[in-house]
């Protein structure tokens, strides 16, 4: 088997699932297992290889984001509730992931003099520089990544893959309430 067989290959699931998984549920709900595991194994190697890109300069995806949408605000501060929003995950993950970037001078955060609960961050001048290398850098290497993808395919991927979102986050939403 050559490199361009494996990346081809699906690994999961593996031939004898699918035919046990076709003898109990129609060929559309293995399509739809395939579609997951896929989109899943897709996601590993955008997480490994992210890791990887980023070790140098933001450090991690989470980090990256943070840092890319305070570069983004410019000199406006932006509300943590903001930065948990847009990274959609836990006050305490965010809490914990600015106090690392403060840590290491990349971010300032004050209090709102409106509403002292609310801490407000923006990028100091370090940041801005590893933020700005990190966009430069990893720029040229998504043009590579999506190199055999037009402006319109990459637009319906992207609208595929929030469909999917919401469908799983409905689904979710669902099962807490039942």
């Amino acid at each position: 088997m050559t490199d361009d067989d494996s990346i081809n290959e699906q690994s999961f699931p593996t031939s004898y699932l699918r035919e046990a998984y076709l003898r109990r549920f129609p060929l559309a709900a293995a399509q739809r297992l395939e579609t997951v595991f896929t989109l899943k194994s897709v996601s590993q190697q955008i997480n490994n290889v992210l890791n990887e890109w980023l070790e140098g300069t933001a450090g991690s995806p989470s980090r990256f984001q943070a840092l890319a949408l305070l570069w983004g605000a410019g000199d406006r501060f932006v509300p943590h509730q903001e930065i948990i929003a847009a990274l959609q995950v836990k006050r305490a993950t965010v809490s914990a992931l600015m106090f690392s970037l403060e840590q290491e001078g990349l971010v300032q955060s004050i209090g709102d003099e409106k509403d002292r609960r609310r801490l407000l961050a923006k990028l100091t001048e370090k940041g801005r520089n590893v933020i700005a290398s990190a966009l430069e850098l990893n720029a040229h290497r998504l043009e590579k990544v999506f190199v055999d993808l037009s402006p319109d395919e990459l637009q319906l991927l992207q609208s595929l893959l929030r469909r999917m979102r919401d469908g799983f986050v409905q689904v979710s939403n669902e099962k807490i309430k039942a």
